[in-house]
């Protein structure tokens, strides 16, 4: 279905085609399918700290190990495109996630307040940096 979705992807404008992806990457969390995730983000990635692509890999895992069952809910995306071209853009949104053990209610959840940086590779929008924390922290 991912596959399928990012093909049609395409035809798409370039900030929609952003958007799939962004749903694409949930979907690939809540199915507990990192590979699937990983496949948007870029080689070059840096996020919290210095943590690179292999980092975000390991704790994407690591966080499927501890809760089988994951729910990721994002607030309303805002989308600022690259000045001057569509190849490059900043996304914000708020994001909760919440797992444990899927008998019952979730038993973590947090909230954060997330920006990411994206470009266009190959015709494939892929995440490039990322910095978040928790909602309300300065």
């Amino acid at each position: 279905m991912i596959v399928l979705s990012m093909a049609a992807c395409g035809r798409e404008p370039p900030e929609q085609r952003l958007r799939l992806t962004i749903a694409a990457m949930q979907e690939a969390v809540e199915s507990g399918a990192p590979k699937d995730f990983m496949e948007s983000v870029s080689d070059d990635f840096v996020g919290n700290g210095g943590l690179d692509r292999a980092g975000l890999e390991r704790l994407l895992k690591g966080q499927l190990l501890l809760n089988p069952n994951v729910t990721v809910q994002t607030g309303p995306l805002s989308v600022e495109m690259g000045a001057g071209d569509a190849t490059t853009a900043t996304v914000r949104f708020s994001v909760l996630l919440a797992g444990g053990s899927g008998r019952f209610v979730p038993e973590r959840g947090e909230m954060q307040e997330l920006v990411s940086g994206w470009r266009e590779e190959g015709g494939q929008w892929r995440l490039y940096s990322a910095s978040w924390k928790p909602v309300g922290a300065d």
